[in-house]
């Protein structure tokens, strides 16, 4: 290869939205889905969620306000006609907090699936029909199984997100999207721990939707608390 064209063949590379810089962001804005929130967007490859890859959130409790860091994108997901489903949640969601934030409850599908969450989540993916699938492994699902969810989301344009605890941070793991999510006092703190791109050096802090600030009828949780993993899901409208 001659040295005139191995400039030009290089720039053709890097124009790829698979291929980045180590000090900059991949590019991948035709898969990407605005979350809702400018900061996070500006801290995320190709400017929002990533469909057709998956996306682990770390988090040691629920109730943090995690979902409505994700509704504004499920909303526009159901909104333009797609499903979503919830596998295995911890709580049921709380119908009328997601119908104010613009959620079809009707495109929502509730998964009660034990100890197969895993494969449950594995099935939805692959099987195409989702815009979304959401999951929380009631137990622990290792790196093999990340492969494989990640596997079968891939070339998707569905949002693939899991639940984990925080100790699994220190573990490796095949999503190309990892968060960790903690409580502050006003906010909720978001730390990336990987992203395809330069690593993030600094914690975000969102102001989220809170129970007391928000009109009456959508004051309660994103996900209720009546329900348990050992109860049947009832359903969402």
């Amino acid at each position: 290869m001659s040295a005139v064209t191995l400039p030009v063949v290089l720039a053709e590379v890097l124009a790829r939205g698979d291929v980045w810089r180590g000090d900059t962001l991949a590019s991948l804005p035709e898969t990407a889905l605005a979350s809702g929130h400018a900061e996070l967007d500006a801290e995320l490859p190709g400017g929002g969620w990533p469909r057709g890859n998956l996306t682990e959130i770390l988090v040691d409790r629920n109730g943090l306000g995690e979902m409505h860091l994700l509704l504004p994108a499920l909303a526009n997901l159901s909104l333009e006609g797609g499903w979503l489903a919830l596998v295995a949640p911890p709580w049921l969601p709380y119908a009328p907090a997601w119908a104010l934030a613009g959620v079809s409850l009707e495109r929502v599908v509730v998964v009660r699936a034990g100890k197969d969450a895993a494969w449950c989540c594995e099935q939805l993916l692959a099987s195409g029909g989702f815009a979304a699938v959401l999951a929380w492994p009631a137990t622990g699902i290792d790196a093999r199984a990340l492969k494989r969810l990640q596997v079968a989301v891939e070339g998707r344009p569905t949002l693939a997100c899991v639940w984990r605890s925080q100790a699994m941070a220190a573990l490796p793991s095949p999503a190309p999207l990892r968060i960790a999510l903690a409580a502050g006092e006003r906010d909720l703190q978001v730390r990336i721990l990987k992203r395809r791109g330069r690593p993030e050096a600094r914690p975000l802090h969102l102001t989220l939707p809170r129970p007391g600030r928000l009109p009456r009828a959508l004051a309660g949780p994103s996900l209720s608390i009546v329900a348990t993993r050992s109860a049947a899901p009832a359903a969402v409208a």
